[in-house]
Parts: C-alpha cells; structure tokens; sequence
C-alpha cells in the first residue's frame, strides 16, 4: 500500500515511471458489480483508483469507497463534483480548483465549503490545479460548472494557465477533456504543458486505445486517467 501519495507521484514523475488511475463513477456504477470491476482494475496493473461524479447523492460516496475496500487494497484518491462527496474512508483527496473557468463556485466557494470537514480528516490533500479542454462534447462538467473549455489548439493559454496554477501553489496540474470526449487532449498541448511546469501532469477524458494511452504518456502524461472507456470495456 502506497502511504503518501503525492510524494510517490512525484518521485514516478522524477524518475519516468507512468501511472494509471481507474476512475469510477458511484452514480454510473452498480456496486453488486464492484468484485469484477475489481479484478479488471487489478489486471491492468492500475495504480490508482479515483472515485468520483458529476452527480452523486450526497452521503453515496462513502459507502460506494467502502465497498470497494472490501475488495481492493489499491489507493482510493477523491475525484470529486463537489464537497459533499468526500469521505474519510480515501486515502487521498485531489483538492480541486477550476482554474480553467472563472465561476467563484469552483474556483474557492466549493473548497471553503469542504473545510469543517477536512480540518479533522484523515485524508491526505492533495492541491490540484483542474484545466477543462474541449473534448468536442458538452460534458457533465461544463453543465455543472457553467464554464467554458479551452481550446485544443489554443494551446498557449492552456500552458498559461497550466504555469499560472503551478505559481498558485497547486501541487499537480490535471488536464480533462471531459467524460464521454469525442477526442482526448491534443498531444502537442500535452507536450507542451509538460515542458512549462515542473510538477506532475495528469492527463483525463477521451482515451480509448491502448495507442492514445501510450501516446498520452509518450507526450508527458505522468498519470492517465480511464473513465468512460473502462466503462465500456475497452480496457
């Protein structure tokens, strides 16, 4: 069991070594299935689970973590569409900040809302700067959030704002194409994000091949994230 997550993505990182995170979705996913799900995500070696939704009800996410624990000993990392879907039962939690769009709501109203609770949790937090890219369909995160992607090709504003979350602090840097993309985020911005900051790069939303896999990691992707594809058994 990996104990301090941060300092063992950041040390992958240094030293070239790619990770894999499974995301599940407690609104898409039928815990009676969670043993084969399981054995899925031990199969293809993932090294994280993340655990989180658009839409959960609230309180769902600590039982939906919990089952999976009965089954898994692979570190649970908090994805969460907001605060009330964190639990003490993950062992980390990707403190979220939208930097990408300008809604206060999930800029800072959203983290101000979680700190009764965190401020006696177990969690470990994780400060991550989240960057929307458009995967060429109207995510559950763009209806939520009531912002708007960048552009795929416009490639120096998602550096900018890539650096811009690193100077704030955020200790990872995750670019998400969205649930359900049409087309994962362009390699070349990819590439280029990686190049601009010196922290982990985590990479989201529309891959659904091995080879946009390998070529997410190929262009510096440190971490890559499996939702929708997984879902469909394409992994």
């Amino acid at each position: 069991m990996i104990k301090n997550i941060l300092p063992y993505i950041k040390k992958s990182s240094e030293k070239g070594e790619k990770l894999l995170a499974i995301l599940l979705d407690p609104d898409k996913t039928n815990t009676d299935e969670i043993p084969l799900i399981i054995k899925r995500i031990e199969n293809l070696n993932a090294n994280f689970i993340f655990v989180g939704g658009s839409f959960v009800e609230n309180g769902y996410t600590n039982k939906f973590v919990k089952k999976i624990k009965e089954y898994s000993k692979t570190p649970i990392i908090l994805f969460p569409g907001d605060y009330s879907q964190i639990t003490n039962e993950a062992n980390a939690l990707l403190f979220l900040s939208l930097i990408s769009g300008r809604n206060p709501e999930y800029l800072i109203e959203q983290q101000i809302k979680s700190v009764p609770f965190l401020k006696n949790s177990s969690l470990e937090i994780i400060p991550t700067g989240y960057i929307l890219i458009d995967g060429g369909t109207n995510s559950s995160v763009i209806k939520v959030s009531k912002t708007t992607p960048i552009s795929q090709n416009n490639i120096e504003l998602a550096v900018a704002t890539s650096i811009a979350g690193m100077y704030k602090g955020k200790q990872l840097i995750y670019l998400e194409a969205g649930s359900g993309a049409k087309f994962p985020v362009n390699l070349d911005l990819i590439s280029e994000v990686k190049k601009n900051i010196n922290i982990p790069l985590i990479v989201g939303g529309g891959i659904r091949s091995k080879k946009q896999l390998n070529n997410a990691f190929k262009y510096g992707a440190d971490m890559v994230v499996i939702g929708t594809a997984f879902e469909q058994n394409k992994f």
